[in-house]
């Protein structure tokens, strides 16, 4: 065969190739990758779960419902004043001294735009990080305190107020909170 016959073979073999490869990632991309129907995780990682959520017919979420922060949280941004001020605020309406459980509460949770919190979930750990169940009261008033309104502010993406989520943890030793995260 002619020297440039192969060549033109060979060619036309790799642009075939290679586009093989990019309309096999996309159709995989767009086509499979999202599929969750056999996964565990069926869900994003800031998703919560809008029927076993508490407090999820207090407020609605603005706009088409899209939320921020899924993947780190709003963090030290979304308190109102300061954590220092949350942490006040926290001593002055939690009393911890008739509780004597050990571990961690953790409140996920969606603020909307206009900094109203709902739709949260707790979970409830040892300091193992073993899922456990605490005295009722004493998580019934951290979640009251973090319920509440005054402690979010709304925040802007994209110069527009908007929802986002926000998880927090109340380090418990001896029904004392001893360290808010984050």
């Amino acid at each position: 065969m002619k020297k440039w016959v192969k060549i033109l073979l060979f060619s036309l073999l790799g642009i075939l190739l290679i586009l093989g490869v990019f309309v096999g990632y996309f159709y995989y991309k767009f086509e499979n990758a999202y599929d969750t129907t056999d996964r565990p995780y069926k869900n994003y990682v800031g998703y919560i779960d809008q029927e076993k959520a508490l407090l999820n017919d207090v407020y609605s979420l603005c706009d088409d419902g899209g939320i921020y922060h899924t993947y780190s949280s709003a963090g030290l941004d979304a308190y109102a004043n300061t954590k220092r001020q949350f942490r006040i605020n926290l001593a002055e309406s939690y009393q911890g001294d008739t509780f004597n459980d050990s571990g961690y509460i953790n409140f996920r949770f969606l603020v909307n735009c206009e900094g109203n919190p709902g739709w949260f979930e707790i979970i409830q750990m040892n300091l193992d990080l073993e899922e456990t169940e605490f005295d009722s009261k004493m998580v019934d008033s951290l979640f009251s305190f973090t319920a509440l309104s005054k402690n979010w502010k709304p925040l802007e993406f994209k110069e527009e107020p908007g929802n986002y989520y926000m998880y927090l943890s109340y380090r418990i030793e001896n029904g004392k909170v001893v360290e808010i995260i984050p």
